[in-house]
């Protein structure tokens, strides 16, 4: 057996699994008793009148089944959720009733839903205010209705110029820059990922971070515990809080029945000294630079900036690391008071995303719809998972429907199968309706990014999928004829020539294979 799967086999994820398993089935076998108890209780007290009994019983379980339904229907959720869930509860009456009380909503708790509205007014101070109207349109002409809608949604997602952005093609490119701005650190290094994994690139980046704690500069880490299962060890927060690194695990697993855990820290940030910023595609693990490939070459991408926009990365970081501590802290020590001047034409807006009702609309879905409704000539996407829902399709298929070129790059070899599948599974109507889909035949693309018209680009974690679109927290950059957007087109035109166009026919599979996916596309937006 091959090392690696050993690894796999004993780490925690396999445990972590199980012990979720096991919870849901004592969940299920505790609702089954109550039942069954009940009906045992009916015919020892009430022997004479069990019917009547049973009757009242069975006539107030429907009324729950019902008014359950009723609920479901009428819940102000995505729809596509709507219908697996109708199908649990009918299916199952009352225990699809009480499946569905206690796994149907991602919402954070009610206590960290008052203490996030808290952070926000405290961190509002620090955060530049969004261009105004005039100004904004007179800069980015009818791109500036989007860029205004996604202030709206978020309202910390502002308009910065003077700043400078630089792309990276490959995670490869990446890396010697990121360990250069690191070593220049003078006051404090802010990071927070999805994953990181002990390694030749996490080991490059740990490496510097321990020298600038010995040299009196703060450093604070974040992880995302369960993107981190099978790659560090369940308590490595604390051999890095050992080397002086302030580092917390996000939304830690906990064995509680409960839908929360997927609520996930799917963000890729780094901050240093408050001027320099990275965001992408890039988790910390030796896949992302090329130093070992598992499903062919991994494609994947990230943006530098450099100047005010990063103001956005700092003060969004601290929210979320005083959201995960508890604790209000004062910003202003950590948010520069001024920027060197920049000389960069275009605009630049980082922005954040996150469960609702954290987030009052789904900030980054809408983000991209918007861009399809504002396109004129072109819009790429490159995305590892394209599992979407109706509105999404149909924005896709109504860009295409005007003339507008609307391309999405997937990947040709897949990391999880069902992730795969599903991603196939939604070949057909696009192409249908006039969208090209392409794989990227050298391997995995795990680049999350949109261009348009050689105006606009967005580059950051957001992939199409509802994980994404509903229940992660995740960020990206919104950019607007920056040099970033240059290279971000010159990449895209290299993507194409190392890509396939899927047809009907690629798309097209056996009868089996299309009915299991689309009993899987069924239940996709429940997980």
């Amino acid at each position: 057996m091959k090392r690696k799967n050993v690894k796999k086999i004993f780490s925690r994820f396999p445990f972590v699994a199980l012990t979720i398993i096991l919870l849901f089935l004592a969940f299920v076998a505790a609702i089954l008793g109550l039942i069954i108890v009940s009906d045992l209780a009916v015919a020892h007290y009430f022997p004479g009148a069990e019917p009547y009994v049973q009757f009242l019983l069975t006539a107030l379980a429907y009324l729950i089944v019902f008014i359950t339904v009723m609920h479901a229907a009428n819940r102000d959720m995505v729809p596509e959720t709507k219908i697996p869930w109708i199908l649990c509860i009918v299916a199952l009456n009352l225990l699809g009733v009480a499946i569905y009380i206690t796994f149907s909503s991602h919402r954070p708790s009610l206590r960290a839903r008052k203490f996030y509205r808290e952070l926000g007014a405290s961190s509002a101070p620090y955060e530049k205010r969004t261009m105004p109207r005039e100004a904004l349109h007179l800069k980015m002409g009818r791109w500036a209705s989007v860029s205004e809608a996604l202030s709206t949604a978020t309202p910390s997602a502002v308009q910065y110029g003077g700043t400078s952005t630089r792309y990276f093609p490959s995670g490869e490119a990446m890396w010697p820059h990121l360990l250069e701005d690191l070593k220049r650190a003078e006051k404090y290094i802010f990071l927070e990922y999805f994953i990181i994994e002990e390694g030749e690139f996490w080991n490059s980046v740990l490496e510097i971070l321990e020298e600038k704690v010995k040299e009196g500069v703060e450093v604070r880490m974040m992880y995302d515990d369960i993107g981190c299962m099978g790659k560090v060890r369940f308590d490595y927060y604390k051999k890095l809080r050992e080397k002086g690194i302030d580092c917390v695990k996000f939304n830690p697993f906990v064995p509680v029945i409960a839908n929360v855990h997927n609520n996930r820290d799917h963000r890729k940030i780094v901050v240093i000294d408050g001027k320099v910023g990275y965001t992408g595609g890039l988790n910390l693990a030796d896949e992302y630079v090329g130093l070992v490939q598992p499903f062919g070459y991994w494609k994947d991408t990230a943006v530098r900036l450099e100047g005010e926009a990063v103001r956005s990365l700092v003060v969004g970081f601290l929210r979320h690391d005083s959201m995960q501590k508890r604790r209000v802290e004062d910003f202003s020590p950590y948010v520069p008071a001024s920027y060197d001047v920049v000389h960069e034409e275009g605009l630049v807006q980082p922005f954040f995303d996150g469960p609702h009702p954290l987030y009052g609309r789904h900030v980054a879905e809408d983000l991209i719809i918007n861009i399809l409704g504002a396109a004129q000539r072109y819009v790429y996407i490159t995305t590892p998972y394209l599992i979407i829902d109706y509105r999404m399709r149909e924005a896709l298929i109504l860009a295409a429907g005007r003339g507008v070129d609307v391309r999405i790059v997937t990947p040709h070899i897949p990391d999880k199968k069902i992730a795969f599948a599903l991603t196939r599974s939604n070949y057909m109507a696009l192409i249908k309706g006039g969208v090209k889909i392409y794989e990227f035949t050298p391997g995995f693309i795990h680049a999350k990014m949109v261009l348009s018209d050689d105006e606009v680009a967005i580059v950051g974690t957001i992939n199409l999928d509802y994980r994404s679109f509903l229940y992660h927290f995740e960020n990206a950059v919104l950019m607007y004829r920056t040099s970033a957007v240059e290279e971000v087109k010159a990449d895209m035109v290299s993507i194409f020539e190392v890509s396939v166009q899927q047809s009907e026919a690629d798309a097209k599979r056996s009868v089996v294979w299309r009915g299991i996916c689309e009993l899987a596309k069924l239940f996709a937006p429940l997980f």
